[in-house]
């Protein structure tokens, strides 16, 4: 919801991004993982950011699971709670970008509505859309906890691919095939777009732990 409130004024710091990025000599950006579940969002992305820790850079993994755990602990599965899930990781990778990193969300986000307006929030270089390909057939496969099971019989409504829809990107910044292809291949395709953006420009030597 959006409660007008005119004792709130947005403050401006002087410690601005641009000066973060300059001391983390990268550039900030949110990632944006979306696939059904089982496609390997949070695999991939987990992957990605260790590589990119090894570049020097400042990154941080949003998770789906993880999230649920503390900031979206309130919400169901509805598909009114799932927008409003997204609305809050969109602010959250905001704020994390202007804090000059990386952030990497791993979440279905089944709607491109709600993933629009999570890039609106941002500039047009600042949102990178990873979508991860891999077949419902492949993702039920990995259903290491049975959701997709519970589906299919019933026990869990409103599950996304099975019994509540997943609107795949139409134009995202690359689609990873995460069904047939290696992991370290999907991570090499990923990087090379993060590349292709400034955001990655090698190892550095004086990179310490």
């Amino acid at each position: 919801m959006n409660y007008e409130n005119t004792n709130v004024i947005k403050h401006f710091a002087t410690v601005t991004r641009q000066r973060r990025e300059k001391q983390n000599r990268h550039r900030s950006a949110v990632v944006w993982f979306t696939g059904l579940s089982g496609s390997g969002k949070s695999t991939l992305a987990h992957a990605v950011e260790e590589e990119l820790h090894q570049y020097c850079c400042r990154t941080f993994v949003l998770d789906g699971d993880n999230v649920r755990h503390g900031l979206c602990n309130d919400l169901g599965f509805s598909i009114v709670d799932r927008r409003e899930n997204i609305r809050r990781i969109a602010e959250v990778a905001k704020l994390m970008t202007e804090a000059g990193m990386i952030v990497m969300t791993a979440f279905i986000s089944p709607l491109r509505t709600d993933r629009e307006w999570a890039r609106s929030l941002l500039s047009a270089t600042d949102f990178i859309e990873i979508y991860c390909t891999a077949q419902l057939a492949v993702c039920e496969s990995r259903d290491v906890k049975g959701l997709y099971r519970k589906a299919r019989t019933g026990e869990l409504k409103e599950f996304t691919g099975i019994s509540s829809p997943y609107e795949p990107p139409l134009e995202p910044d690359i689609a990873v095939n995460t069904g047939e292809q290696s992991l370290n291949v999907c991570v090499a395709q990923v990087l090379g777009v993060l590349a292709e953006r400034g955001l990655v420009r090698g190892r550095s030597v004086n990179c310490s732990e």
